[in-house]
């Protein structure tokens, strides 16, 4: 029997239904792909033989092995992009939405990781040397890559491919946005319990925004923002004073 095609609530697209089984099966491998290695930034400790350099690179390519293999379960599945929240319709303004959001969710996530610093959460006292990168051009435009394709691929993966799968088998996307947002703070523990804790509340806020626009333009724009900052503007301003 061929399923009919479903309505997705977050983007309000068609798309043709698969059937439960194949959507864990597929669900299992994903994550099975992605969730250890998320677990082991809870081990992480300082490398001073690992660099900027290595770590962006692996990173960037991992980041895009990953959307790929999404990219393929589309096909595969006879699902469009606008599935995933690949929709550019308005583009425009939800960068501009995401830009006047951007000084909120920064202040915010500082303001909350300093709340939960004063109720006895941690954070590592000096940042991993592999995570800063140096002051010349090189590593700047390597940073510039690596935070573009982070944005863009960590809202493909944990906003668009997984709201999809949870939100239809859970039958509810308020379901699907915990378990997204729960899921992209297990990559965050080298960060430290108030790192993972802000990094799993700006999942929410990604999340609800990508639900609200139904685009993963927004959240792809902020996201990206706050890595600029934290990854290249405060530290090229800490390192020059």
């Amino acid at each position: 029997m061929i399923a009919r095609p479903k309505p997705n609530a977050v983007h309000g697209v068609h798309t043709p239904g698969l059937g439960r089984r194949e959507q864990i099966l597929e669900l299992l491998v994903f994550l099975f792909l992605i969730v250890p290695s998320m677990v082991l930034s809870f081990f992480a400790v300082k490398q001073g033989s690992v660099g900027f350099t290595f770590t962006a690179v692996a990173t960037i390519l991992r980041d895009v092995g990953l959307v790929t293999l999404i990219l393929f379960f589309l096909w595969r599945n006879g699902e469009r992009l606008e599935a995933i929240g690949w929709v550019f319709k308005r583009k425009w303004l939800d960068v501009l939405l995401g830009v006047f959001l951007f000084p909120v969710v920064f202040f915010g996530a500082a303001w909350l990781e300093r709340f939960l610093l004063s109720i006895g959460f941690t954070v590592p006292s000096t940042p991993q040397p592999s995570l800063t990168p140096q002051l010349d051009p090189v590593h700047l435009i390597l940073s510039v890559v690596l935070v573009t394709v982070v944005a863009i691929s960590e809202e493909t993966i944990f906003r668009g491919y997984l709201i999809l799968r949870f939100q239809s088998l859970t039958g509810g996307v308020g379901w699907a946005v915990l378990l997204s947002a729960l899921i992209f703070s297990l990559g965050h523990g080298y960060e430290g319990s108030a790192g993972v804790v802000t990094v799993g509340v700006m999942g929410l806020v990604f999340a609800l925004t990508y639900v609200w626009r139904k685009s993963l333009v927004m959240p792809m724009t902020i996201h990206f923002l706050q890595d600029i900052v934290t990854i290249v503007v405060l530290p090229a301003i800490v390192g020059k004073s």
